[in-house]
């Protein structure tokens, strides 16, 4: 059975060791340094025809890692782990040991199957098969293969190496656990791999080519400047600057040719594509003044195609809801994935611009159900069941899972649809990917309420609603720690009744770095459920001490410690086995508290913290282990919360982190 997060699917292969790219123009070198970045043990061998390409290529990933040595991204040695074990070809013999190839050369199909007719003809039977193609279905372009079972078509987006998106094509002659590897293989090496069907163009180039191709056909109302001047509202780069960009023009008239011939003309590509090459428009930011009347009916048209596109995808099961969110915020740039603006803008906006663009565009798709029927779908969480225990996967790759409203109401749904079934003996919360369980909370609408206290009070425990829930809870809901939990993402885990963890997971509350203290119990609970521990809260309060988790299983704060995502769950599992219905809550009354050693201001990393934010967080520490019930203790973190963000650190601290520079705490300590 297919699982929602890959990382719960146990792969049947290992890791490759050998990767062939075939290809060595703009994508090729970017997938191979993606590849490479994330095992840098693999072999990587590059093919093409030219032995200059060849060596640009080489030299491009070369280059890429000296990059991310300078910025700090990458040590010099890791860096020279990514440049080893690259080299280049022009022989396809010298692919015969490879556990992968990866095709990626030009939109040709004739092109396309002599070269996989080549691979074919040397790599062994077990050897995966896939290509980068765009637009072309996986059944025309492996129609000639003798084994098409290992072959499938994996579709980066540029640039390769940093873009986290990639669709993963579910062709009717795929082996469905090769299709089940390669998720699973994304997932771990960090891309976010996306499920589509093998139609034309599959699911984000019919986003995007339709959009690039209506704004070339607005081109008879308005100029390409304002085209992206009035689209800079849905993303962050317009239209025609992209197609500058990657040199996409002749890309287009391709693609869209392509979808004409297969489902009609009303997908010709515009005609001004074959004549011009390069577009006369502003770069992001910039805006040039457009009338009202053009602005309207650009922005109508837009509209109109992004979401004629969407209600197509979706009745034609192309792709699914949440992936098509996911993939045009994070492959295409747009600002908000079209099912949100659908959302905001309401069944009746969205139906006039709908019909409007109907009545413009004879042909295109139109909504086949229900305005809520589009809507009705988990956008942040992952839902999958192991042995009548529901896993919940936190799914925001680009937040690293933090937290933020939707998430957390989604997480909350979740659970009360399912904590009163029979069949489901708990519950347990893990994070999407290899990296992180939760990056803390997003900053959200705090920053509005610096300098009033009764509404960061508010804030505080209307963030507390998950969690609050949780206590009460008589099924069991166990933390599984993929990577790090920060800020309110640690305070999620101490209010699950169990947590396990893989071995190089660790957890921090920074909030004291930004001028804040934790508001929903991070200055309340872990004294109460692992009173042996407080030495170390008090360091990770007071100095955002970092917490392994061999320390954190030491102190009997981790229940488990695991090896693998798989060993993860599993472990998780049993743990919420052996908890059944006796979830352990925190102490009710008073509770001892550790000594609190005089400090200096300074966090573990040095850097200098604000006395003020020190002395508010250790009489609440002190207070809260002096409340007689756990709801009082917690009623005091909420105050403390809202005092913090009447101080000076506050706003010193919030804004520096909104600027993106490191905050001064010099007038606050």
């Amino acid at each position: 059975m297919r699982t929602a997060n890959p990382l719960l699917h146990t792969p049947e292969r290992p890791l490759p060791r050998h990767v062939a790219i075939i290809g060595a123009g703009t994508i090729g070198p970017d997938i191979g340094y993606y590849l490479k970045s994330a095992l840098p043990d693999i072999r990587l061998t590059l093919v093409d025809v030219s032995e200059e390409a060849l060596e640009r290529a080489l030299q491009r990933c070369r280059d890429y890692a000296q990059k991310a040595v300078a910025r700090g991204k990458m040590s010099a040695q890791q860096a020279a782990a990514v440049c080893a074990n690259i080299g280049g070809t022009l022989d396809y013999g010298m692919l015969a040991d490879c556990d992968w190839v990866i095709e990626a050369a030009t939109e040709n199909l004739a092109l396309k199957r002599r070269i996989f007719a080549q691979v074919e003809a040397v790599v062994g039977r077990g050897t995966l098969i896939t290509s980068n193609t765009s637009s072309l279905p996986a059944e025309r372009i492996f129609s000639e293969l003798k084994n098409k079972a290992r072959a499938t078509v994996t579709h980066f987006f540029a640039p390769a190496w940093r873009n986290p998106a990639v669709e993963v094509i579910d062709w009717s002659e795929a082996d469905p656990a090769v299709i089940d590897y390669l998720r699973w293989l994304f997932c771990v090496t960090g891309k976010v791999p996306l499920l589509t069907s093998d139609a034309v163009c599959f699911m984000l180039d019919r986003i995007f080519d339709n959009w690039c191709n209506e704004s070339a056909l607005l081109l008879e109302h308005a100029s390409a400047a304002e085209v992206d001047s009035v689209a800079a509202e849905f993303v962050h780069a317009g239209p025609f600057f992209v197609l500058n960009l990657a040199r996409g023009n002749p890309i287009i008239t391709e693609t869209n040719t392509l979808q004409a011939q297969e489902e009609g003309a009303h997908y010709r590509p515009a005609p001004v594509f074959r004549s011009v090459d390069s577009w006369l428009t502003v770069a992001p930011g910039k805006r040039v003044q457009v009338a009202p009347d053009i602005a309207a009916t650009v922005r109508d048209r837009l509209l109109g195609v992004l979401f004629s596109q969407t209600v197509d995808i979706l009745d034609r099961h192309i792709g699914e809801a949440a992936d098509l969110e996911l993939g045009c915020v994070s492959a295409l740039g747009f600002r908000k994935g079209p099912l949100e603006l659908m959302r905001e803008l309401g069944e009746a906006e969205t139906g006039r611009i709908l019909s409007r663009f109907a009545l413009d565009r004879p042909g295109m798709p139109v909504p086949g159900r229900a305005f809520a029927a589009y809507l009705d779908f988990w956008r942040h969480v992952l839902v999958d069941e192991v042995d009548g225990v529901k896993i919940i996967t936190l799914r925001r790759p680009d937040a690293m899972n933090a937290l933020h409203d939707g998430l957390t109401d989604e997480v909350l749904a979740v659970i009360r649809r399912f904590e009163s079934d029979p069949a489901v003996s708990g519950f347990v919360i893990t994070g999407y990917g290899a990296r992180a369980f939760c990056a803390g909370a997003d900053i959200g609408r705090f920053p509005s309420m610096l300098g009033d206290a009764d509404a960061a009070t508010q804030y505080a425990r209307d963030c507390s609603r998950l969690l609050v829930h949780l206590d009460a809870m008589k099924k069991p809901v166990v933390a599984a720690l993929n990577g790090m939990a920060l800020g309110g993402g640690l305070e999620l885990v101490m209010r699950c009744h169990g947590v396990v963890a893989l071995e190089g997971a660790w957890m921090q509350l920074p909030e004291i770095t930004l001028g804040i203290v934790p508001g929903i119990g991070a200055m309340v609970v872990p004294y109460r459920r692992w009173p042996q521990a407080g030495a170390a809260f008090h360091g990770m309060l007071r100095q955002a001490e970092r917490l392994g988790a061999r320390q954190a299983h030491e102190l009997g704060v981790v229940d488990a410690l695991a090896n693998d995502v798989s060993d993860l769950i599993s472990k998780a599992v049993a743990r919420v086995r052996t908890l059944g219905q006796r979830a352990p809550a925190g102490a009710p009354g008073k509770v001892a508290l550790a000594p609190l050693p005089p400090v200096q201001a300074n966090a573990a990393s040095g850097q200098p913290l604000s006395r003020e934010i020190m002395d508010i967080l250790e009489k609440t520490i002190v207070a809260a282990a002096g409340a007689p019930s756990m709801d009082e203790a917690l009623e005091i973190g909420y105050r403390a919360f809202g005092a913090s963000a009447c101080t000076a650190a506050a706003r010193e601290g919030i804004g520096a982190f909104l600027e993106g520079r490191k905050p001064d705490f010099s007038t606050s300590l």
